[in-house]
């Protein structure tokens, strides 16, 4: 059986996300990429979690063909494919329609850096993608809503070019978040602290609708204490 252990960290994300009421039946899915082999392993379509098993998660090559399994990769595969192309650094996406994060994508809003805790995790607010235009809802949809993600993190004219490492998820506009990591423990890990800041953020903006952002100083000083060279967070 190919990369066995890899089938067991993306299950071990799949039911976290369970665990963490991040997906209700068979809603979301959890991926993560082998980059040595070009392997990527995925959550079958549409089976139960409770029946999920390291056997029958789908293998994968980096552009979907269908390398090992018996079962049909999850409908969201060719966006998962498609981020590992184009965010070569990270190592597994996991996506949800949790609540509070949805929520802002439904509403096509980002989910603004108000305070710390979004600071820890993300360096400025998570983004919202354009709403996806009717030729590509018609045609490779699911394709076009990666290729909305990763357009978004390039920027254009209007909007600034963003770190995935930096931000690693992203709301896809009226559908729900997509969100990743270094491997399938982080992006799990990256969802779950997303459904919070989440669920701050509208609880804060439904206290205070003109609230301002956390200021830069302390965007930054909470999250370079977690992040990067100079970080000074748990033990060495």
């Amino acid at each position: 059986m190919l990369v066995e252990k890899l089938r067991e960290e993306v299950l071990e994300a799949n039911l976290e996300l369970v665990r963490r009421g991040l997906v209700l039946y068979t809603f979301g899915n959890a991926s993560g990429v082998d980059r040595e082999q070009g392997l990527v392993v995925i959550k079958p379509s549409g089976v139960d979690y409770d029946d999920l098993k390291p056997e029958l998660m789908v293998v994968t090559d980096l552009e979907g063909k269908i390398v090992e399994g018996t079962l049909r990769p999850s409908s969201d595969l060719d966006t998962h494919t498609l981020l590992y192309r184009e965010f070569t650094e990270i190592g597994a996406v996991v996506h949800t329609h949790s609540e509070f994060a949805t929520s802002f994508a439904q509403a096509g809003l980002a989910i603004p850096a108000l305070g710390t805790t979004h600071a820890d995790y993300f360096y400025g607010p998570v983004p919202v993608t354009p709403p996806l235009s009717d030729e590509a809802i018609g045609g490779r949809y699911v394709h076009e809503t990666g290729m909305a993600i990763v357009a978004r993190f390039r920027g254009d004219a209007q909007t600034a070019a963003i770190d995935p490492l930096a931000v690693p998820a992203c709301l896809v506009n009226g559908h729900a978040p997509f969100v990743w990591g270094r491997d399938a423990h982080d992006a799990a890990h990256n969802a779950v602290v997303l459904e919070a800041v989440a669920r701050m953020a509208y609880r804060t903006i439904s206290l205070a609708a003109n609230v301002e952002g956390v200021s830069q100083a302390l965007l930054d000083r909470h999250y370079f204490r977690k992040h990067g060279k100079t970080a000074t967070y748990g033990q060495s």
